[in-house]
């Protein structure tokens, strides 16, 4: 043999490079390839099946319907089986529970079953029903060395749940965690509060949580994760915290916090609740806002509760902006957020904004590389122009997406030969322009390329009344043609020079 198959790390390359469905073969070349070539090919399991196929096929029958085991496994089978399972790293159990059973079956009826069937697990993603088999595989896949937990439950039994509340002891080093209960959230939600309420407070070493709402005494287990950096909350229901005067301590250490809500009061009430936020992220998705004052409301509550200093990016979305209609003075709170590198506002309400207080924003958040102001009324004539824009990329000149709706029928003032009088962003990678009519495509061509010279196109969304939907398309879509035209001529032309 040579020397170099002698090196464990080579090997492990040379096993990470050839098709799963030629490991089998491999492990069986010699003792060297053996270990390696079946370590990556239990690895990660997408099913539990082909375990299952790797038993004597007069294992199991048939029994009303069900699957039935024919005879108990021996201590060879048993070895051999553990053989494989001991190497598996992440398993993926799908909405089918077909070879969940048989593996069920074997643990539940045979005393010489190991303890763990899976010691060296990693990560569960879970795709199925929580039927009482469910319960039993999960007591199963339960393990210490569990570090991460996806679960998408569209049903639950009372035994599944119980499961999960083993979750504290059972997986102590747990570090990402999500728990999803698809459509019928509000109802599952509330069953399994109790269950994985407590357990949660006993994973010392969780730093990412999705769940949803733990009620009051779950609130307060969280603010007890210390080392807890991402937590994302789904509020589908009126929450009993809202009915009553209360505070908790607050985040600390969080890096990301996002919040789900049904209406952009109960985000609201949810931070005036907590005494302190220490985080870098806020996102907030709702459905329904049912006050003017409530967004006002809700950035002078963030700014209030939050560390300003430390927050760097804030997220609102809504569903449906038509009944609300502001100016930029909703953003006023925030200014004292100086750090603020990402700001995106969605579908949550008609913002009107002139040229000066685009400034006025841009001077207040000088560090911005994402802005997304996606909410406008069509027909608001308050909205800026190109010599906002100049303004807004001379006073955050770390930009790198912009989403804005401006007027680019007005060109008053503005130098075709250099629009930006000097002023001009190589950075900007993504440039999205709302559903402003184009009169001279060809001349807004010409700015859009002098004040973003490595962009290569202008992106719009489908905003616009039928009547002009297909015309204004048509001109944006000539805007980038002739940007595209631009940047080709200018490479030609850099290709000439270098050959002089």
């Amino acid at each position: 043999m040579h020397p170099a198959f002698q090196n464990l790390e080579i090997i492990c390359t040379i096993t990470s490079y050839v098709k799963h469905s030629s490991l089998p073969s491999l492990a069986s070349t010699c003792r060297a390839f053996e270990h390696p070539a079946l370590n990556a090919l239990w690895r990660d399991l997408e099913s539990v099946k082909p375990l299952v196929k790797c038993l004597p096929d007069e294992l199991f029958g048939s029994d009303e319907g069900g699957v039935a085991l024919q005879e108990p496994l021996d201590d060879r089978m048993w070895h051999t089986l553990f053989k494989y399972t001991s190497r598996v790293r992440s398993i993926t159990v799908p909405d089918d529970m077909e070879a969940i059973n048989p593996l069920c079956l074997l643990i539940l009826s045979c005393s010489s079953a190991p303890a763990s069937l899976f010691p060296n697990l990693r990560k569960l993603k879970w795709y199925a029903s929580g039927t009482h088999c469910a319960a039993d595989f999960l007591r199963m896949v339960f393990v210490p060395s569990l570090l991460d937990l996806n679960m998408d439950i569209p049903s639950a039994s009372s035994a599944f749940f119980s499961a999960l509340s083993s979750l504290g002891t059972s997986c102590p080093r747990l570090q990402n965690m999500s728990l999803n209960y698809g459509f019928r959230t509000h109802i599952l939600s509330f069953n399994a509060s109790p269950f994985i309420t407590r357990p949660i407070c006993q994973l010392h070493h969780l730093h990412t949580l999705s769940v949803c709402d733990l009620g009051i005494q779950g609130i307060e287990h969280l603010t007890e994760l210390r080392v807890l950096e991402s937590l994302s909350l789904k509020f589908t229901i009126p929450s009993a915290w809202e009915t009553v005067d209360l505070s908790f301590p607050g985040f600390h250490n969080l890096q990301s916090l996002s919040l789900s809500t049904l209406t952009i009061e109960q985000a609201s009430n949810f931070l005036s609740s907590l005494q302190f936020v220490r985080t870098k992220e806020i996102r907030i998705d709702f459905l329904d806002q049912d006050e003017f004052t409530a967004i006002p409301r809700l950035f002078a509550i963030v700014q209030e509760r939050c560390d300003n200093d430390k927050l760097e990016s804030i997220s609102l979305q809504g569903d449906d902006p038509e009944h609300t209609h502001t100016g930029q003075s909703i953003f006023a709170p925030l200014y004292a957020c100086r750090n603020l590198t990402q700001l995106l506002i969605e579908s949550v309400c008609y913002i009107s904004m002139s040229n000066k207080e685009l400034g006025q924003l841009a001077t207040a958040w000088p560090k911005l590389q994402v802005l997304q102001i996606k909410c406008y009324p069509a027909d608001d004539p308050i909205i800026p122009t190109f010599l906002g824009l100049i303004t807004l990329l001379g006073r955050c000149p770390a930009l790198t997406s912009l989403t804005l709706v401006i007027n680019v029928t007005k060109l008053n003032g503005i130098d075709l030969k250099r629009p930006g009088g000097g002023c001009r962003n190589e950075r900007l990678k993504f440039l999205a322009l709302g559903n402003s009519p184009v009169k001279v495509p060809v001349n807004v061509a010409l700015i859009i390329s002098g004040l973003f010279p490595n962009l290569e196109k202008v992106d719009c969304w489908d905003a616009y009344p039928m009547v002009q939907k297909k015309s204004v398309k048509q001109q944006w879509e000539l805007v980038n043609s002739i940007i595209d035209g631009f940047s080709v001529v200018e490479e030609r032309s850099f290709e000439l020079w270098s050959d002089l």
